[in-house]
């Protein structure tokens, strides 16, 4: 028997009575993907060799500073992570998503603080997704000319497999020429145009609020891959399944700890939600 059976059926009892689907997610959700994580400097010197010579972890590199004194090493961070996460299919476990958020008389949202697109490219609509820390398939001026958010479509950033650095041409403003920046939220980052995330939070508030007083009670928040290191996440899943009386189901290989009650699973997104989605379709087994 599956040590984690009791969990699973649980979930999934869960799930044939929900009304409503919350779906979070943190940078765990994309290692089935074949995403890092960047989970401490070690993992993330193992996905960017160089900057372990340099002595730059994540933190350091995620911020803005270095669009201002080295728009090279910025742009050959970002611009690798910009192919990378373009080329990557998104793993089934969003596919069980998917079919899941279909199920609900009420809809479903997600809320991520991952800023990879990957729930757009599983087909999930823009319209129900909040990227609480931004994405990188847009842009922002690093002047603020005012040219808003644009899309990163256009911009193919060419960069040296050895030294992660960026060639020439970088991303550009359309606007007024200057050097353009991913639309994301980096470690300590006053120029962050929000606007887009704030719209998208909007949506979410507006589609609580809507719910009907028969969804108390019977709406679940799938969290997957969210640590605490940086706890948005996983404290905005707690918040929702406390306020409507419903199920968390946090999946999390490191940390699946959870409030008396709910259900934490250790495993990775991909094996928990196919096992949860198996139990579902047993039905009155379940």
């Amino acid at each position: 028997m599956n040590p984690h059976e009791d969990l699973f059926a649980q979930a999934a009892r869960a799930l044939e009575a929900a009304r409503a689907l919350v779906i979070t997610a943190g940078a765990g959700m994309g290692v089935d993907s074949g995403l890092p994580d960047f989970r401490g400097n070690e993992g993330f010197w193992r996905a960017y060799p160089p900057y372990k010579d340099l002595g730059l972890g994540f933190s350091s590199l995620a911020n803005p500073r270095w669009f201002a004194t080295d728009p090279s090493l910025a742009w050959g961070f970002y611009g690798h992570r910009l192919a990378l996460y373009r080329k990557t299919q998104p793993h089934p476990g969003f596919e069980v998503l998917a079919r899941l958020a279909r199920r609900m008389t009420d809809g479903f949202f997600v809320f991520t603080s991952n800023v990879d697109g990957q729930f757009q490219r599983a087909g999930f609509e823009d319209e129900r997704i909040v990227e609480c820390h931004g994405a990188i398939d847009f842009m922002q001026c690093t002047r603020s000319c005012g040219a808003g958010i644009f899309p990163a479509d256009a911009h193919h950033v060419k960069v040296d497999p050895q030294s992660f650095r960026a060639e020439e041409p970088l991303p550009k403003c359309p606007r007024c020429g200057a050097l353009a920046r991913p639309n994301i939220l980096m470690f300590g980052d006053p120029q962050w145009d929000d606007r887009r995330t704030h719209a998208q939070e909007e949506r979410l508030e507006a589609w609580l609020a809507a719910l009907p007083r028969e969804a108390q009670g019977r709406v679940v928040v799938i969290e997957c891959g969210a640590g605490t290191a940086i706890p948005t996440v996983r404290s905005f899943g707690e918040r929702i399944a406390e306020g409507l009386g419903g199920l968390l189901v946090r999946i999390n290989v490191r940390e699946p700890e959870v409030p008396a009650g709910h259900v934490g699973l250790p495993l990775g997104a991909r094996a928990a939600l196919t096992e949860i989605e198996l139990r579902l379709a047993r039905g009155a087994r379940v």
